[in-house]
């Protein structure tokens, strides 16, 4: 018989669930769904039939072939994939978990991921997810319906990390390996994949991914990250590698160096993004979303 903590924690996470639909499906509905039809339906051509050729038909569709056995000009009709295969790539790794504005990061890409979602079932797409950290924690395929939709975000709030770190290439790299049609993908990170010399680790894998499939990046930052507030000496410790450090936030050399990692680190993000044509967004967690996620659907 389950435990009564286990009925609490399941009957929590119900509430959740139940209160992270109603909000986005709300603004799925309202907002959303007509910019998102917009944005990413009819990108795509499917073969539909071949019938004769009349004036005025651009005769690079002329199917050869059939106009050879048929001695007798075809042309091939093609028509607006109407159905598309969605997508989402949930950063889950440890440092999801930073918040300092009433949500962390991981809270802010749940909700924006959810909201997505409801997009792409009232669009009558399949949706799927792919949660990632150091590795592929779980990868759950694409399907339509709301129990589905359901199930998704019940994983997202309540999928517990595995890994220690964050590889956003071997998470792309799987994508290119289990998805051989071309998709839509949104990668949902904080994007915090780099060394010391601030260069982004998964350039490659992103440049395969790209070429494959229709990607779009949404950046979750908390303002915090930026800034290191002068608050003395501070012991820090990076949520994925557990090391830990004293520093001095007080100096001045400190925070200048700590933002300067970081604006260099943004900066070659964002060269990557214009590299390959990458639509990308940035959103802090105590920024409201929906204009975020607008402008990145109306750039398109």
């Amino acid at each position: 018989m389950p435990s009564l903590s286990h009925n609490q924690s399941a009957t929590e996470l119900l509430k959740k669930v139940r209160k992270i639909e109603i909000r986005t499906k709300a603004l799925s509905h309202q907002i959303f769904a007509g910019e998102y039809h917009s944005a990413f339906k009819g990108r795509g051509m499917a073969f539909s039939e071949v019938r004769e050729y009349q004036w005025g038909d651009d005769v690079r569709s002329m199917d050869w072939n059939v106009t050879a056995r048929l001695r007798s000009p075809y042309v091939k009709v093609f028509e607006e994939e109407r159905e598309l295969t969605v997508v989402l790539m949930v950063d889950v790794s440890r440092s999801g978990l930073f918040g300092t504005s009433g949500q962390t990061k991981r809270e802010r890409l749940a909700e924006i991921a959810a909201v997505l979602s409801f997009s792409a079932i009232l669009n009558n797409d399949k949706v799927g997810v792919l949660f990632f950290s150091d590795r592929v924690e779980k990868f759950i395929p694409p399907k339509k319906g709301r129990s589905h939709l359901l199930r998704i975000i019940r994983e997202m709030l309540e999928l517990q990390s595995e890994g220690e770190g964050t590889d956003i290439g071997e998470a792309l790299r799987y994508l290119t390996n289990a998805i051989k049609k071309k998709c839509t993908v949104f990668l949902l990170s904080d994007m915090i994949d780099a060394g010391k010399d601030a260069l982004p680790r998964y350039e490659d894998a992103l440049k395969v991914a790209a070429g494959r499939h229709d990607l779009s990046v949404i950046r979750v930052h908390d303002p915090r990250e930026r800034l290191l507030p002068p608050v003395g000496l501070v012991h820090i410790k990076d949520s994925e590698t557990s090391q830990g450090a004293w520093i001095n936030t007080d100096s001045p050399a400190v925070r200048r160096e700590y933002a300067r990692w970081f604006s260099t680190l943004e900066e070659r993000q964002d060269a990557l993004m214009k590299r390959y044509k990458i639509d990308y967004v940035d959103i802090a967690t105590d920024q409201d979303y929906v204009k975020g996620l607008m402008a990145l659907f109306n750039h398109r």
